[in-house]
């Protein structure tokens, strides 16, 4: 028995890294999982043969998570295909960091449309199907700068403290059909972007953190299991920080 028997999941932004974790976690514990990335590629299609291998259903999907109309389209074609959707996990993310003083409008729309007007679009999407249902969770993956700033980030702290807003007011808006929503703030994980960091780099970060390491997509892929399972059944409107204590 999985925690997520009988269970369909939408996980965005899954070719990779953190939300690749979280869809084999998913898959993992019985549920059937429905991906997206802005084009299927090998990874994705490599992810796609993963979770199938485990024996549940995988269908990964192209979707452009920040135009409105195409997760519209998306979401009608997951319905059609899976017959219902339990779990939204909004991990689609990019940045472009820089200085304010040097960021472009194009830099700060792209980073805002990209990671919080996508998450909009997949909840409004799937809101009326979960409505339907009596039960649904999101997860929003935020970031700890979302709860702390940081600087050069602007536009990516901005749009994951959003998501964070985001979480609350579905959470209290949603909740009386028995819909939660939640967001979680990884620290430094590592994963292929944070691969490219000098062993300098990678040990300044370390002396920050309490537990001395950066965290694994695996760790954060179980925070996301607990967030879509019963286990968390009266968990809603929280954002769970997974950052080895760096952010408290």
């Amino acid at each position: 028995m999985g925690l997520l028997d009988g269970k369909v999941a939408i996980v965005t932004g899954a070719a990779r890294g953190i939300g690749r974790a979280i869809a084999l976690k998913f898959a993992q514990e019985g549920a059937d999982v429905a991906f997206t990335d802005l084009a299927i590629d090998d990874n994705a299609k490599a992810t796609e043969a993963e979770i199938n291998a485990l024996g549940v259903k995988g269908k990964a999907y192209a979707s452009n998570a920040a135009d409105y109309a195409d997760t519209e389209r998306v979401v009608a074609q997951i319905m059609e295909d899976f017959g219902r959707i339990d779990v939204l996990v909004n991990n689609a993310g990019i940045t472009r960091d820089g200085a304010i003083k040097r960021m472009t409008e194009q830099q700060w729309d792209m980073v805002i449309n990209v990671n919080l007007k996508s998450a909009f679009n997949f909840i409004h999407a799937v809101q009326p199907i979960m409505f339907k249902q009596k039960n649904g969770s999101i997860i929003n993956m935020s970031s700890v700068v979302g709860v702390s700033g940081n600087a050069n980030q602007a536009n990516y702290a901005a749009s994951k403290a959003g998501l964070i807003g985001l979480a609350k007011s579905v959470a209290q808006e949603l909740g009386p059909r028995n819909i939660r929503a939640n967001a979680i703030a990884p620290g430094f994980i590592l994963t292929e972007m944070t691969d490219v960091l000098p062993d300098n780099v990678k040990e300044g970060w370390y002396a920050q953190i309490p537990l001395r390491r950066g965290g694994t997509p695996e760790e954060v892929a179980n925070v996301a299991l607990f967030l879509a399972s019963d286990l968390s059944s009266f968990v809603s409107g929280q954002v769970l920080q997974v950052c080895g204590a760096m952010n408290t």
